[in-house]
């Protein structure tokens, strides 16, 4: 075993000032407000009524300043990093040490995030996600972009089993180690999301739909009461609404997919970059949507739960961190559906696939029998049609299907979603009903996978449907389970994937 000393390494030493920046700006704007002030109003730099107390004014500026930029020395010597005995491990603190660790063959997914100040100083950062409900395990601030980029590959090659890799020397390998790095993979480029398509997603979105709806209550209301006052109301939504698109392009701008064989590669950001790789076999569950106005292009949004991300989908960048497509075409979710899901498990899974995300059911049938799976709708199972009373616009669409190597959930008449979840990734099932449901003999299937921002839930399930897909689901989860025999997901000799046949595209 190699001696820790000799393996561990430091951050670049611009990390603590790149992490801090705002504390010194905030610093300077409270010291230097006021001269700023006067500079630009053409009096004098220092007040006359403060001019017998501006030495000790700048020698307790400058004893903050000094001892601001003392603790970032300090905070960088001794924040250090090793990569070592199948863990990486990250140490800080100065008066209150800390040691961060995660085990290589339990990582979920390596990101490298790059701020706006950090691409300045061609630094990254690398946050390495285990399941570990949602917080990062670690966090490296900040490495040069090639070290981030090798140490990257490093981990990940060695995460995945790989045994190929040109000799390399990566930083924060132990030296016995050296001859294990390997190259970054390369990578064979799968889509890229036009800025026009993902301008126009976003006018066409849900909150545009809010938005405009409140604006023409804002005017009715103002019409009839002869009150303008409402138009007040208006204000504030408008403001919160161009904040929220411009977070949304700025997450999505530039968003590149690609695949390569220590995972699936996701690049996003105007200002601030990342580049998110997702080892195939990591993904929980996906979710492909399709808002009313989307329709109309044949627009669609894929979303994925991942161990390590957790419920992180709540706030702006964690819903980008989840995001595995923005918007994208019918061709486009297909090739991704082949990156998450390179064995299908059917025949025919474009004819599937297609149903899931656009099907209905027939409208015929017995009164109060459930609605068989139709052979023109992918072989999806309904909500019977004695419950249609519960859902009126939603009981043809909602429905399950299962293929060797998933189950595939559909809902929603006018908001569609598709839920897919692989089997291995079935955490345990859960079949719950109210008394109106117990009335109609349905209820719902739930799924348990890890947190994030996809909730399986089967809708409104004809009863003996329901009790019979718990016990089959529950069977498939076992014997999935059962194949996943390592944490190794890389396959060298096969490591290639292919998407589908492309079926028609349905707006």
């Amino acid at each position: 075993m190699t001696a820790a000393g000799d393996s561990w390494r430091r951050v670049h030493p611009a990390s603590p000032f790149v992490r801090g920046w705002v504390a010194l700006a905030a610093m300077f704007f409270f010291f230097g407000r006021d001269a700023f002030e006067r500079l630009l109003q053409g009096g004098p730099v220092i007040d006359e009524r403060l001019a017998g107390r501006a030495p000790w004014l700048l020698l307790g500026g400058g004893t903050v300043l000094l001892l601001t930029v003392l603790g970032f020395v300090l905070s960088w010597y001794f924040t250090r990093y090793q990569v070592a005995d199948g863990y990486v491990r990250v140490n800080t603190g100065f008066l209150f040490k800390q040691q961060r660790q995660a085990r290589l063959d339990r990582v979920q997914a390596i990101d490298v995030v790059q701020p706006l100040l950090a691409r300045i100083f061609g630094l990254a950062e690398l946050r390495f996600e285990v399941a570990d409900a949602g917080q990062s395990a670690v966090h490296l601030a900040y490495l040069r972009v090639d070290e981030a980029r090798q140490l990257r590959a490093t981990i990940l090659a060695r995460a995945s089993g790989a045994v190929s890799g040109t000799p390399a020397t990566a930083p924060g390998l132990a030296p016995a180690q050296q001859a294990a790095v390997a190259e970054e993979a390369p990578e064979h480029a799968v889509l890229t999301v036009p800025p026009s398509r993902l301008a126009g997603s976003l006018v066409l979105s849900e909150q545009s739909v809010v938005i405009v709806l409140g604006a023409v209550a804002s005017v009715l209301l103002s019409a009839v009461t002869e009150n303008r006052s409402f138009y007040f109301y208006l204000i504030p939504a408008g403001l919160g609404l161009a904040a929220a698109y411009w977070n949304s392009f700025n997450k999505g701008y530039n968003f590149t997919a690609a695949i390569s064989p220590d995972g699936i590669r996701l690049r996003y950001g105007l200002l601030d970059t990342q580049a998110q790789t997702l080892p195939p076999g990591r993904i929980q569950a996906v979710r492909v949507s399709q808002p009313p106005l989307w329709r109309v292009f044949g627009w669609y949004r894929m979303q994925v739960n991942m161990a390590g991300y957790g419920t992180a989908g709540s706030n702006g960048e964690g819903s980008a961190r989840t995001t595995l497509l923005p918007v994208g075409t019918l061709a486009e979710v297909f090739a991704m559906l082949s990156l998450v899901l390179p064995d299908p498990g059917t025949p025919d899974p474009a004819r599937v696939f297609i149903a899931g995300l656009n099907g209905l059911a027939p409208a015929g049938g017995p009164g109060r029998s459930a609605a068989p799976a139709a052979p023109d709708d992918g072989g999806f199972v309904t909500t019977p049609r004695r419950a249609r009373l519960l859902a009126p616009l939603g009981w043809r669409r909602n429905g399950f299907t299962a293929t060797d190597t998933a189950l595939l959930i559909r809902s929603g008449r006018w908001w569609r979603h598709l839920v897919l979840v692989p089997h291995q990734r079935t955490q345990s099932i859960a079949l719950q009903q109210g008394p109106l449901a117990r009335r109609f003999r349905v209820a719902d299937l739930v799924l348990h996978t890890t947190a994030g921002p996809i909730a399986p839930r089967l809708i409104q399930a004809g009863l003996d449907e329901g009790r019979a897909l718990l016990d089959a689901q529950a069977a498939r989860a076992r014997t999935a389970r059962k194949r996943q025999t390592s944490e190794h997901w890389l396959d060298p000799a096969d490591h290639l994937v292919h998407a589908p046949k492309e079926g028609p595209q349905h707006g």
